[in-house]
């Protein structure tokens, strides 16, 4: 049975056509989904009573389950979703920042395997479909009351979008539809360890997210170390991509730098990384780590922290330092992670 939730809106119109059903009712299925918040044919009540009987032995439509919900004592609410195969994923809703957020997964699991990181302890289980990516939106939408309402989405949870580069895209191309949410590319931000190959084909794409580029290193030996892709795709080849990444009027790409104690935020660390980014429409966030059992680095002092931050301020490169976020209940980055 085809899943509906697979599909962008042109797809299920075609869909449709395909079993003699009119068009435009692609279009009013596309909306109780997105709008509405609705997967349950039965209750489209829009559609004929005889076409929902006739879609429900053709079609079927899959959304991912939300089996439970913990909310930070900052507002930050987790949630945790089992998909159809019985998968676990988690989903973060970041209120006030000052946009309202959501923070969504692309795979089970990572294969990148960052050191400080809980979700790449996990492995990669599998790549998430686009209707999972854009199924945690449908739910955190309607879940948080904003279907109706202006929001962000962050690729930053589970996973490397890049490595997912097909669905990921899909499901962004869904999300923008101005008969689901209409989520204008601008309020999209995707983050990205640095698959270079992939970053050359997003920049031809002609529905393009904000880039946040993980680099969490200043040299070769210690983003090896930190960011193990960094063997394939080095320092030197990741900022040549990003030099070569289009960008809007005004537009900048966001550094994400995780600080661990003793490792990565000396002043030298802060001087290369200025050197690093020169030339570049450029902005630094700075992200002291959120500590967790499993992972074997500390977090910096506040004082290493704003004496790192200083030396990029004094040279001229955009700097701000990310204020952790559901901590108290791992939700903060680096932290999502499934039991199984």
């Amino acid at each position: 049975m085809t899943d509906l939730a697979e599909l962008d809106r042109l797809e299920l119109q075609q869909t449709l056509a395909d079993l003699g059903v009119p068009r435009f009712h692609g279009t009013q299925i596309y909306r109780w989904l997105y709008k509405r918040g609705v997967s349950d044919l039965a209750r489209m009540t829009d559609l004929s009573r005889k076409l929902r009987a006739r879609l429900a032995e053709t079609v079927t439509i899959t959304t991912p389950e939300l089996i439970r919900k913990e909310v930070s004592s900052d507002g930050t609410a987790k949630f945790l979703f089992r998909l159809a195969d019985g998968r676990l994923i988690e989903s973060v809703y970041i209120p006030d920042t000052p946009a309202q957020t959501f923070c969504v997964s692309t795979q089970v699991g990572c294969a990148m395997r960052c050191a400080f990181c809980l979700t790449g302890k996990m492995g990669l289980i599998r790549n998430l479909t686009a209707g999972e990516i854009a199924g945690q939106v449908r739910v955190l939408a309607h879940e948080t009351g904003l279907a109706d309402q202006s929001f962000n989405v962050v690729l930053m949870g589970m996973g490397e979008p890049l490595h997912n580069y097909d669905a990921v895209m899909k499901s962004l191309r869904m999300l923008a539809d101005k008969d689901g949410f209409g989520v204008n590319p601008r309020r999209v931000t995707l983050s990205t360890v640095g698959v270079v190959p992939a970053m050359a084909k997003l920049a031809e794409e002609d529905l393009m997210p904000n880039l946040a580029v993980s680099l969490h290193a200043t040299t070769e030996a210690q983003r090896d170390t930190l960011v193990p892709i960094n063997k394939k795709y080095d320092i030197e080849e990741l900022i040549d991509a990003c030099r070569k990444m289009p960008l809007r009027r005004r537009g900048k790409i966001t550094f994400e730098y995780v600080m661990l104690a003793g490792e990565n935020d000396s002043p030298a660390d802060a001087r290369r990384l200025v050197k690093l980014l020169r030339g570049l429409k450029a902005k630094v966030n700075l992200l002291p780590l959120n500590e967790a059992a499993g992972i074997d680095f500390k977090r910096p002092s506040d004082d290493v922290v704003d004496r790192f931050a200083t030396i990029l301020a004094d040279n001229d490169v955009t700097v701000s330092v990310r204020k952790s976020r559901g901590r108290d209940i791992r939700a903060a980055c680096g932290q999502l992670a499934t039991d199984r």
